[in-house]
C-alpha cells in the first residue's frame, strides 16, 4: 500500500529571521515534521525565505559597493542562496530529531527553479518590497538600472519586485524521485528560483514567488493527499480584524470562492493560501488543504483544529 503524501509549507514563524534564531526555531520546527515522518506519511516540504533572501540582497549589493570588482547579486541568485541556506539548517534539524527517535531516513534539500510566464501581468505591477531602504538617490540610481522603487514614508524607499505565479517545477522528475525513494525532500524553498527560458538557457526573472503557490503546484505534481499551509493563524478568519471575525473549521471550493469574490482575504497574505489551496483540489480526488499554525499542525490533520479546505 502506497504511503500517504504530505507537502508542509513552512511560513516564516517555523524558521525565525536571523541566524541564531533560524537555528532556534528549526529545532522546533524539525519536531513537528518528525512526528508526521514516524506516523509514516511522505514528507515533502517548501518553506518562506522573506527575512533571509532580504538580507543576503542586501548584504551582496553593500558588498558590491564598497569593493571594486565586485557586483550585486540578482534576485534569482539570491534566492537560490537562500535555498541553501535555509535548506541546510532543515534538513540537518530534522535528521538530528529522526536520529533521536531511531529513524534513519535521508534528507535532502534540492535547489529548486520555477518557470514562470514573462507575460505574467505581475510584471507590470511589481509588489514585493525586498531589500535595505534606501535615501532618494540610491533610489534614484537604482531606477536607472531599471528596477522599480516605492517611497516608504517617513522611511525612506524600498526596491519593489514582481510576484508571478509559477507555472511549471523545473526539477521535479528529482523531486519525485526522491520522494518514490521514501526519503525526505526539501524543494521550492522561498517559492523557487523563478526562471525563463530563452532558447536552451533558463535566465533568472528578478521576482519572488509566493511560497504557498509553489507549494500548491508542487503538492499537486507529486499527487499529495495534504497540502498544509503553516502559519502565523491557527485558522482562516471571515471579517479579519473586525468585532465580527469569524474563524472558519473548514470549508468547500464553492464557498471558498465566494468568499474570494467577497474580498474576504487579504491580497498579499491570506488570499495565495485559499488559492492555492483551490488549485490543488481541482486537480485530485480525495484531497484536502489545511491552514492552520506549526502548534496546532498535528491536531489539525485529525480535524481538531485549523481550517481543512475539501472539493465538497
Amino acid at each position: 500500500m502506497a504511503k500517504r503524501r504530505i507537502v508542509l509549507a513552512l511560513g516564516h514563524r517555523a524558521l525565525g529571521t536571523n541566524l541564531p534564531e533560524q537555528k532556534k526555531r528549526v529545532a522546533e520546527t524539525a519536531k513537528v515534521i518528525a512526528d508526521f515522518i514516524e506516523a509514516g506519511w511522505q514528507v515533502a516540504i517548501t518553506h518562506s525565505n522573506a527575512p533571509q533572501v532580504g538580507m543576503i540582497h542586501t548584504a551582496m549589493n553593500e558588498f558590491g559597493k564598497l569593493h571594486d570588482g565586485y557586483t550585486s547579486a540578482p534576485m534569482s541568485v539570491c534566492s537560490a542562496m537562500s535555498q541553501g541556506y535555509i535548506g541546510y539548517d532543515l534538513q540537518n534539524g530534522i535528521r538530528t530529531e529522526l536520529m533521536k527517535r531511531g529513524i534513519y531516513k535521508p534528507v535532502a534539500t534540492i535547489l529548486t527553479q520555477m518557470m514562470v510566464n514573462p507575460y505574467d501581468e505581475a510584471f507590470y505591477t511589481p509588489m514585493k518590497p525586498v531589500g535595505r531602504l534606501m535615501s532618494a538617490e540610491d533610489a534614484k540610481a537604482e531606477e536607472e538600472k531599471g528596477n522599480y522603487v516605492e517611497e516608504i514614508p517617513g522611511k525612506g524607499f524600498q526596491r519593489v519586485v514582481a510576484s508571478p505565479k509559477p507555472v511549471a517545477i523545473v526539477e521535479i522528475d528529482v523531486i519525485k524521485a526522491v520522494m518514490d525513494a521514501d526519503q525526505i525532500v526539501i524543494a521550492c524553498g522561498g517559492g523557487g528560483i523563478p526562471v525563463m527560458e530563452q532558447g536552451y538557457n533558463l535566465k533568472g526573472a528578478s521576482a519572488i514567488i509566493e511560497k504557498d503557490r509553489a507549494a500548491g503546484l508542487l503538492a499537486k505534481e507529486i499527487d499529495a493527499d495534504v497540502l498544509m499551509i503553516l502559519t502565523s493563524v491557527d485558522n482562516v478568519t471571515l471579517n479579519f480584524g473586525t468585532q465580527s471575525e469569524q474563524a472558519i473549521s473548514s470549508m468547500n471550493l464553492e464557498e471558498a470562492k465566494a468568499y474570494i469574490e467577497a474580498g474576504q482575504f487579504e491580497f498579499a497574505s491570506m488570499l495565495p493560501k485559499i488559492e492555492a489551496a483551490a488549485d490543488f483540489l481541482l486537480y485530485g480526488r480525495d484531497r484536502k488543504a489545511i491552514i492552520t499554525s506549526l502548534e496546532k499542525a498535528k491536531a489539525s490533520l485529525e480535524g481538531q483544529a485549523g481550517t481543512t479546505i475539501r472539493e465538497s
